[in-house]
């Protein structure tokens, strides 16, 4: 019985070799994804911001050639809804990835967590910090104004401004180009769209960082388990 004991005490304390290639390839291949999904991100915010660009262009091509006329707002009111749309799409994808991006920084963290709990004179080589501040060494979270600092949250305000430049062109066209009403429609609606994105992924990342600590929960407490390394 004792040499039963000792035998598992012994197998916590020293991982499996099978265990550590393990941890090392999900270590690696998680930081390959990372960049996956950072670069992904960065790719399609640039389409995007290419594709605002040209249509600009275009835009004030058309203003020069045709002046502010039929042909020129006819023009604007297909162009700009059409960006704002793209935009959309292209917002909640760079969200996705973003989500994508903390589930697996998450993931590291706990790998983290692994190695010094199995091999703690790695502490005095690596940075070690509390399993609450791992997250932050990785770039994730931070104060509540790190909302507006994502791909998402630059994709989200040119699409704002894109919806609002549209709501106000229909209000100068209805309001016989009165400039104040343009100018209050527009401003009012890109705010309202802002607000209302930021939001949504505020909630998107509450989501994600919920269902990530029901998962470790699920997994620290799975019954007929050891509760596992530190986390």
């Amino acid at each position: 019985m004792a040499q039963r004991e000792a035998g598992a005490e012994q197998a916590r304390t020293e991982p499996r070799p099978a265990a550590v290639t393990f941890v090392t390839t999900e270590h690696f291949t998680l930081q390959g994804a990372r960049s996956s999904t950072i670069a992904e991100a960065t790719g399609r915010a640039t389409m995007f911001l290419g594709a605002v660009s040209g249509g600009l262009v275009a835009l004030g091509l058309i203003a020069t050639a045709a002046g502010v006329s039929t042909a020129f707002y006819a023009f604007a009111l297909i162009l700009l809804p059409a960006l704002a749309l793209l935009g959309l799409v292209t917002f909640n994808r760079a969200l996705q990835s973003g989500v994508e991006d903390f589930d697996y920084a998450s993931r590291i963290a706990q790998l983290r967590g692994y190695y010094f709990h199995y091999a703690p004179e790695l502490v005095d080589y690596l940075r070690s910090v509390p399993p609450a501040e791992r997250l932050r060494l990785q770039g994730i979270g931070g104060s509540r104004w790190q909302k507006f600092f994502t791909a998402a949250a630059m994709v989200g305000l040119v699409t704002a401004i894109l919806a609002g430049s549209t709501v106000g062109l229909l209000t100068a066209i209805v309001s016989d180009h009165l400039l104040v009403a343009a100018i209050t429609a527009g401003v009012l609606v890109a705010t309202a769209v802002f607000a209302a994105l930021i939001h949504f992924q505020h909630s998107s990342w509450q989501q994600a960082a919920a269902r990530g600590l029901t998962d470790e929960r699920a997994e620290t407490n799975e019954p007929g388990t050891d509760s596992g390394p530190a986390r």
